[in-house]
């Protein structure tokens, strides 16, 4: 994982830089993702890997219609360098990015039932005040939390559940 991440962080940048420089994050961001969906399905990936696919073809499979000449451009080098499968890795850290960018901290709360706008907004504060930026908060529901709630910000988990207290009690009575 770390190898592909390291292949895929020049293109990420650059690709961040071409829409930086056009003013359009939001449309490379849904060009990316829809390549990175198309990409990783495995039918798809077994024909990028196959040799006799032409760059062209791949730029038409992988761009979505509303992408601009600098996209396809952008594919093309992609094929060129033989980099497309690593679309999926480029989309992340492009997002990364562009999150860092826009000064927002992109966050994911899973939680064990389906949490209240009011609650969620809580969430949201208090993670804005943690991080002093603003917050994209995503929601998740996993019975199996019991109850509770996982925040993932990141580089940041806050382990809220009752499942994982549970497991942090086990864990200190063990030892």
């Amino acid at each position: 994982m770390s190898q592909a991440l390291t292949l895929a962080r020049p293109y990420a940048r650059a690709a961040f830089a071409i829409a930086r420089e056009d003013g359009k994050f939001a449309p490379w961001s849904d060009a990316l993702a829809f390549s990175a969906r198309v990409a990783a399905d495995p039918r798809v990936s077994a024909l990028l890997s196959n040799p006799q696919l032409g760059r062209g073809d791949a730029v038409a499979l992988l761009a979505p219609e509303a992408a601009g000449d600098a996209y396809g451009r952008f594919l093309g080098l992609l094929a060129e360098s033989q980099r497309l499968q690593q679309l999926p890795e480029i989309a992340g850290l492009y997002e990364q990015l562009r999150a860092d960018a826009e000064n927002v901290v992109k966050a994911t709360v899973t939680s064990a039932a389906e949490l209240s706008a009011e609650e969620l907004e809580k969430i949201k504060a208090a993670l804005g005040r943690r991080f002093g930026r603003g917050v994209e908060v995503t929601t998740a529901v996993d019975a199996s939390l019991i109850g509770g709630a996982v925040i993932d910000a990141g580089d940041v988990v806050i382990d809220g559940s009752l499942k994982g207290k549970l497991s942090r009690l086990q864990t200190a009575l063990a030892h």
